[in-house]
């Protein structure tokens, strides 16, 4: 029998002794007839609430942030599954809004565990699930004990094969998609985009945006082989061309709003956690009524991730959740927190003004140049940056480095991580000054001791980057 794990810490470093999420992962590892095995042994928590299940290779994770506020925001008790974690394992399953708790963690780890170690001895499982698996089934478990009445599943890596697609979505939602993943899930966007359709079923609900023509192609002949309904938000993008700016607006121009949780204003609440001091406003037609939206997801990039949002939660108007109304979307949008995401910290004693960015693919890259176009006009810039070796290093060097005053290129506590020797190599035929520090506390005083006046710092690359950045800002 298992371990009983008794404590919250023991239990976290149970599942990461299951390694890294995709470090030395076989491909046979993906098989959701064991996680339906697991399930079932588990008396299927995931039947017992409805959901949403969010597929892409950018913004699924804004976009399930987004839908969940709203659904909070609509009085619904609402979980949110999202990966990877910034700073604590628990940011992935979240209640409300809240992340769960250390005590429920370890309990339920337990339990899972257990579950996982009897089926292996019975030879009903040819191994133990995978750390993204236990996760998976941990969220399901605890969502399914707290009487959630909705969720918003964030899926981890492609679709098809995901452990989270066991569940039977009430919508499909379909983000951007790009290239990321390669050695998973396809070399092309069009292979790609064939996982990321995986969670796509016949009959139902598919929520989505015109993108990549591959990408389109895949999706419009996959709505049409199921007989699904396709559902476009373009009503709801703004336009954005040639430049959104004309929505970015300073905090102050803002409505002034209190959270209700805490009863502070909206933009006294902002100032405490160190998020940006602009956002995005714009009217908007919702369901026969105009509201204001309000969002500090800040690049116009995540005016799409809003729009699928906006039109996941109107379809789910339609299936009975009647709730969900104009005002209540507005609302949601407005109080959505998706920390490291353009996140702004502003300047203080003996610091510049940090931005946080989680981009971590060419396509990241590209979001995050434009949102620096947008915010930051020419001051000058200072990259901290380090990067799992498997990811496209070089494409996102070339996109980002050419505007940096100088980098600081670093390296994450991940088996998975590139060497800062590495980053400057990858990065070399930019042309841009390329320092290296040993870890990213070294290279953050690195860049502030570089600042000069008006500067601002960079910190991206790797998800794993800006969660340990926020940990020592």
């Amino acid at each position: 029998m298992a371990e009983s794990f008794s404590t919250y810490d023991s239990a976290v470093a149970s599942m990461f002794a299951l390694g890294h999420e995709l470090a030395n992962m076989p491909s046979q590892k993906f098989d959701l007839a064991h996680m339906r095995v697991l399930l079932a042994a588990m008396d299927h928590p995931e039947r017992t609430f409805p959901s949403v299940l969010i597929a892409g290779t950018n913004g699924k994770g804004s976009t399930a942030a987004t839908l969940a506020s709203i659904l909070r925001a609509s009085g619904l008790k609402t979980g949110l599954y999202t990966s990877p974690h910034l700073v604590r394992i628990n940011e992935r399953i979240r209640i409300n809004g809240e992340a769960i708790g250390d005590d429920d963690f370890a309990r339920l780890h337990g339990e899972v565990d257990r579950v996982a170690e009897r089926l292996v001895e019975k030879g009903e499982l040819p191994w133990h699930p995978s750390f993204f698996e236990m996760m998976t089934a941990i969220g399901f478990a605890c969502f399914a004990e707290q009487k959630i009445q909705i969720a918003a599943l964030e899926v981890g890596m492609g679709g098809r094969l995901d452990a989270t697609n066991v569940v039977e979505p009430l919508v499909s939602v379909i983000t951007d998609i790009s290239l990321d993943h390669q050695k998973f899930l396809g070399n092309t966007v069009g292979e790609i985009a064939r996982e990321k359709v995986g969670i796509v079923r016949p009959g139902g609900i598919v929520v989505t945006l015109p993108q990549q023509p591959e990408a389109n192609d895949v999706i419009g002949n996959t709505i049409l082989d199921l007989d699904a309904k396709g559902v476009s938000a373009v009503q709801y993008v703004p336009p954005v061309s040639p430049g959104s700016t004309q929505y970015l607006v300073p905090r102050t121009q803002s409505t002034e709003y209190r959270v209700p949780s805490t009863g502070k204003t909206h933009d006294a609440a902002e100032r405490e956690s160190g998020h940006a001091r602009s956002w995005y406003r714009y009217p908007l037609q919702v369901m026969g009524k105009e509201i204001l939206v309000e969002t500090s997801l800040v690049g116009r990039h995540q005016l799409r991730n809003v729009a699928l949002a906006v039109a996941a939660a109107e379809e789910l108007s339609r299936q009975g959740f009647s709730a969900i109304t104009p005002e209540s979307i507005e609302r949601g949008i407005r109080e959505t927190r998706w920390p490291g995401r353009f996140q702004v910290i502003p300047a203080r004693s003996g610091w510049p003004e940090v931005v946080l960015d989680v981009a971590h693919n060419p396509a990241g890259a590209w979001a995050l140049r434009s949102a620096l176009s947008e915010r930051c006009d020419d001051r000058p810039l200072i990259f901290v940056f380090a990067a799992l070796a498997d990811k496209a290093i070089s494409e996102m060097a070339d996109i980002l480095f050419p505007l940096a005053e100088r980098v600081i290129a670093t390296r994450v506590e991940n088996p998975r991580s590139a060497s800062p020797e590495q980053i400057r190599e990858a990065g070399s035929r930019t042309g841009a000054e390329i320092e290296l520090a040993a870890d990213v506390s070294a290279a953050l005083e690195c860049a502030r001791a570089a600042a000069g006046p008006g500067s601002i710092i960079v910190v991206t690359g790797s998800i794993y980057l800006v969660g340990e950045a926020m940990q020592l800002l």
